[in-house]
């Protein structure tokens, strides 16, 4: 669905992706994660046609690059910042974005009526956006990147700021859409919503693509041993191991037992560092 061969892209000094090749194939959630700077912002905006890379291809769906029309009536796009008019009703903004994908009359009517009762929201269809709480801009911003039906979405940061319950909602939406046969790349700071949500994961930093593959392939290659803890007689004990079941039979009888195993963040922090980034 989305194929970057070699992307590059820099301002100025800044090199911001390096030489990114990635493949997305069609009908899977992909996740794109890494820290603050890391590039993949600029991959969503280059994938969309808002960025032109310096060298290196892109192709959606094998019509063309994103600099052609043709291909990009094939994207919708949630960005991180929301792309929502305010003074607009619900209504009125799907409207709009819908008339600029080449919507009208009853086709439109229609998939304006569906996006709305897709994130939740028909009851709020008429008020001003303004009125909304995070949580329905945040769905109301997904509604956006569907009504015009398109094959590939990409959404960077869905769940920024939103309430428990809109996350849940924005997930189920999500799952729903691969049941549909979307194609989505998914950007998160949240690790456990690429656990959750995500058939593949690529992880970048500087620009650089560190490791990609499923979730638990990730974790098997770079989330380390799992620890075993636990209390007896003689005092607090706790090992790393790769085979925990056998060393919770090695123990014997303990007061208090627990095994941490690897997970998501354990392979990005071990990718990425744990230091503090600005």
């Amino acid at each position: 669905m989305l194929l970057l061969t070699a992307v590059r892209k820099s301002y100025g000094s800044l090199t911001a992706v390096k030489d990114l090749t990635l493949e997305i194939r069609k009908g899977e959630i992909f996740g794109l994660l890494g820290p603050n700077g890391a590039g993949k912002t600029t991959t969503i905006n280059l994938a969309t046609g808002l960025l032109t890379p310096d060298a290196g291809t892109l192709e959606i769906e094998g019509v063309g690059p994103p600099s052609s029309a043709a291909a990009r009536s094939r994207l919708g796009v949630a960005p991180q910042s929301l792309a929502l008019y305010d003074d607009l009703s619900a209504d009125e903004n799907l409207a709009f974005f819908g008339r600029l994908q080449g919507l009208a009359g009853g086709a439109l009517a229609d998939r304006v009526s569906w996006a709305l009762d897709f994130v939740a929201l028909a009851q709020r269809r008429n008020d001003r956006v303004k009125t909304y709480s995070g949580g329905m801009k945040r769905r109301l911003n997904l509604a956006v990147a569907l009504v015009h039906d398109p094959p590939l979405l990409l959404l960077d940061e869905p769940t920024v700021g939103v309430d428990p319950q809109s996350r849940n909602a924005i997930f189920e939406n999500i799952l729903a859409l691969r049941k549909q046969g979307k194609t989505i790349v998914y950007t998160t700071h949240y690790m456990e919503e690429a656990q959750r949500l995500c058939d593949r994961v690529g992880i970048i930093d500087g620009g650089t693509l560190l490791a990609l593959d499923t979730v638990d392939g990730l974790i098997d290659r770079h989330g380390g041993r799992s620890t075993v803890s636990g209390l007896r007689g003689d005092g607090e004990v706790r090992i790393e191991t790769d085979d925990p079941l056998a060393e919770i039979a090695r123990l014997g009888a303990v007061k208090r037992l627990q095994i941490s195993r690897p997970d998501l963040e354990s392979v990005f922090l071990s990718l990425t560092g744990r230091s503090l980034r600005e």
